[in-house]
């Protein structure tokens, strides 16, 4: 695996992680915001998924 193929599997892992997060607040009516959002920054630091591509 190239290091372009591991920014390119971040970036969708980024998405999909972005996209539950969506769901979620919206199935919680956003009543649960920053418990999500912290939930959401811990599975990516987890799965080594930088969350500012400037590092």
């Amino acid at each position: 695996m190239g290091i372009f193929d591991k920014f390119k599997d971040q970036a969708k892992t980024k998405d999909v992680s972005d996209s539950l997060e969506q769901e979620a607040n919206e199935a919680t009516g956003d009543g649960h915001t920053d418990a999500i959002n912290k939930a959401q920054q811990q599975a990516e630091q987890r799965l080594g998924v930088d969350d500012d591509p400037d590092k």
